[in-house]
């Protein structure tokens, strides 16, 4: 677990830009559940999630066409809630930094940790932003 003053200006990156922290198992299951669309970042320390991953969240919601729900789950901070995203990202392995999409419940859309590292954030940005187009 990271102290929360060290994760809290990672935390903020997101939800200043009106992302909703989810902290519980619950919380995930509601959010994603939900009728519509739902962008789940799985959030992290690392420098990728510093340099790409959190900068092309923030950068695909400005696409003309977003999900019906923004959220976030911080790794090595609430455990619980990230565990339950990975359930509902099955069959991929756990990854953080990653992304994920959902319509109606259903993942229609992963970016992996692998797909983030070394990719700058536009370029991620541009790939949710498709799937924005395509699913929302």
């Amino acid at each position: 677990m990271y102290p929360p003053e060290l994760v809290a200006p990672m935390k903020s990156e997101l939800t200043s830009a009106g992302f909703e922290q989810l902290t519980t198992p619950e919380q995930v299951d509601n959010a994603i559940n939900s009728e519509g669309t739902t962008f789940v970042v799985i959030n992290s320390v690392c420098g990728c999630a510093a340099a790409n991953a959190r900068p092309a969240a923030r950068i695909a919601i400005t696409n003309d066409k977003k999900p019906s729900k923004i959220v976030t789950v911080f790794a090595g901070v609430d455990p619980e809630a990230v565990a339950q995203v990975r359930k509902y990202t099955l069959p991929y392995p756990p990854s953080s930094p990653s992304m994920a999409l959902f319509k109606n419940g259903k993942l229609v859309h992963f970016i992996e940790r692998h797909h983030i590292e070394g990719r700058p954030a536009e370029m991620i940005a541009e790939n949710l932003a498709a799937a924005f187009n395509e699913f929302c």
